[in-house]
């Protein structure tokens, strides 16, 4: 039986205001990391645009929560029903919220923060997870078991044209967790969640969007009960958070067999995210008295890792477009302490 934390909010918001660990030999330690409290019930996503970061509540909210660089509260997006994944545009101004209640996705201007757009997907498709290249939004959808595919929105149509099932001949557990490369249109990466061993799809996108058949992972190569997936911005190396192994790991996009590099989190991998650059890597553990975000160097050597106080929630890892900070989301799971929106700095290396 795991033990879980007890500590009292003004002891998390302290610790977490402490750098934890940094690069070995250090002097000192870079600014300190702050926390900042949320009124939200749970989190699903955290995306940073750069000035505005953004924490979605989940199917059990109606609100994405709107914080400046530093973590203060600015705003609001309210009467969401349920929003989930968040993915931003390649400029970073238009924010995309994935609303699996409604089976729509939703569009917002990042400056102005008013709905721009709003995309039906289909009744009782529950789209959950977003990904992007070039014209094509692409949503990861189900709303019943071994019902879940991909979607596909071609934004360069007016009205913008939605299609759905285009993983031919593939039918997920559950709606897919979706990634893209930011300088590769060519590529998408789909994990199955739910699932043990657990599994994921490389595609090739061509002429119309359509998706190649996938490349699979071999078995048991991705480990357990996966909860998180990320590409590099060339689109060449996979990465993964399984429960199990206790570490991320990476693959390279054309051959998903063997690890190519491995970064040690601990217990209960839970999140992953690869830098704008593409030369560092955060990863996230579902740990207790110990650790919650590793940051890491593409060749593994660790840069700094940090201890939360509160359990990381899965995928809620974002870098800041300049790669100074990363932002992390924390829930308690007793409901006694709040969301809690975390400001890591990074070290230079």
């Amino acid at each position: 039986m795991r033990i879980r934390r007890g500590t009292t909010l003004a002891m998390a918001v302290l610790t977490a205001g402490l750098l934890t660990a940094a690069i070995p030999g250090a002097a000192q330690a870079v600014a300190a990391p702050t926390a900042t409290p949320l009124s939200l019930p749970a989190v699903s996503d955290v995306v940073s645009a750069g000035d505005r970061v953004f924490v979605s509540g989940g199917r059990s909210s109606t609100d994405v929560v709107v914080a400046n660089a530093t973590g203060a509260v600015v705003g609001t997006l309210s009467g969401l029903p349920g929003p989930t994944d968040l993915l931003l545009s390649a400029d970073r101004q238009t924010l995309y919220v994935a609303l699996p209640s409604a089976n729509a996705i939703a569009a917002f201007n990042t400056g102005s923060l008013v709905e721009s757009a709003r995309y039906d997907t289909g009744e009782g498709e529950c789209p959950s997870s977003l990904a992007l290249t070039g014209r094509y939004l692409w949503f990861g959808y189900g709303c019943d078991q071994w019902g879940g595919n991909i979607g596909r929105i071609d934004l360069g149509r007016q009205p913008a044209l939605v299609t759905t099932g285009v993983a031919t001949g593939q039918d997920f557990y559950d709606a897919p967790l979706l990634t893209a490369a930011s300088q590769n249109r060519s590529v998408l990466l789909a994990g199955q969640p739910g699932l043990s061993p657990a599994s994921v799809y490389a595609y090739t996108i061509g002429a119309g969007g359509a998706l190649s058949a996938p490349r699979e992972n071999d078995f048991m190569a991705v480990g357990s009960n996966l909860r998180d997936v990320a590409l590099d911005p060339t689109g060449t190396t996979v990465f993964t958070a399984s429960g199990s192994p206790y570490k991320v790991q990476a693959f390279p996009f054309a051959d998903i067999s063997t690890p190519s590099a491995t970064y040690d989190t601990g217990a209960y991998p839970s999140a992953v995210e690869v830098s704008r650059d593409g030369t560092k890597i955060a990863g996230g553990a579902d740990a207790s008295y110990d650790p919650d975000v590793f940051l890491f160097r593409v060749d593994g050597t660790e840069l700094a890792h940090f201890e939360l106080n509160d359990e990381l929630s899965p995928g809620a890892l974002a870098w800041a477009p300049n790669g100074a900070r990363v932002y992390a989301v924390s829930y308690d799971w007793t409901g006694v302490r709040p969301v809690t929106l975390h400001v890591l700095p990074v070290p230079a290396g």
